[in-house]
């Protein structure tokens, strides 16, 4: 099922996107929930990203170009970053440039929807508790890298994580392709197969950290071939089965601080 939220005459509502048509849907997607009755076309409504995720962690450096670059053994420990929620924002909304930031990336990924509470899981065990898939931009500032390694502030701006369009619950990430288009050029287009650790690892090694709770989503890692947003430019995030995240980009003026 691929589950939405969207707005309609001002309201919110959560739906289910099917046959074309959107079914408005009311309760906890994650545990109990029924049709209202209420269906609208796609014209009716305003896309919204389709969930409002509890955390967002994010792992760095995940592709290889080709399987035969893919190492024996993964690292024995991945590295990881947190997103804040203010980061997060939906199909057609704009990602925003401080003025002050240089450049900016853009990096199609799939993520992970957590949708049962998760700690300390074999990599066995992992599948049973992802409610779903949806397609996510970890837009990032490298100019905000801390020298030592450290990442979250070149990935933390407001609207630097882009989601959407649906959550799609009928998935094998194990044949999904990731793909981004440049203004229609297409710059990233690359097989989960090539990713360096897998779903199952990276939530298993997660869970024995921290204990994941439904909600949570994981950025699995964006394909080579990530370049530079500037304004004015409309960035697309592909994933055929689950669909088209796509964003265009302004310049803003960088927050002042209070006194």
């Amino acid at each position: 099922m691929k589950f939405l939220r969207f707005t309609i005459e001002g309201e919110k509502k959560t739906g289910i996107f099917e046959d074309g048509l959107v079914k408005e849907i009311s309760g906890d997607i994650f545990k109990t929930w029924g049709y209202t009755g209420e269906t609208y076309s796609t014209e009716e409504i305003e896309w919204l990203v389709p969930l409002e995720p509890n955390q967002v962690i994010g792992i760095g450096a995940n592709f290889v170009t080709e399987v035969d670059d893919l190492p024996k053994e993964g690292p024995d420990m991945p590295v990881f970053f947190f997103k804040p929620n203010s980061s997060v924002i939906g199909p057609s909304d704009a990602i925003q440039i401080p003025e002050t930031v240089d450049e900016v990336k853009f990096e199609s990924e799939l993520a992970v929807v957590i949708g049962k509470k998760a700690s300390g899981l074999t990599e066995e065990e992992v599948m049973d508790h992802i409610f779903g898939y949806t397609i996510g931009n970890d837009v990032t500032a490298p100019q905000y890298f801390h020298e030592n390694g450290h990442w979250t502030l070149g990935k933390s701006f407001d609207t630097f994580t882009p989601l959407g369009p649906v959550v799609e619950t009928e998935f094998d990430h194990t044949k999904a392709v990731v793909e981004a288009y440049h203004n229609g050029e297409r710059k990233q287009s690359s097989s989960t197969k090539l990713m360096i650790v897998t779903i199952e690892r990276m939530i298993s090694y997660l869970s024995k950290v921290m204990t994941l709770q439904p909600g949570d989503l994981i950025l699995t890692g964006s394909p080579v071939g990530a370049e530079f947003l500037k304004e004015n430019d409309e960035i697309e995030c592909r994933i055929e089965e689950i669909g088209s995240l796509r964003n265009p980009v302004s310049k803003v003026k960088q927050k002042t601080s209070v006194s």
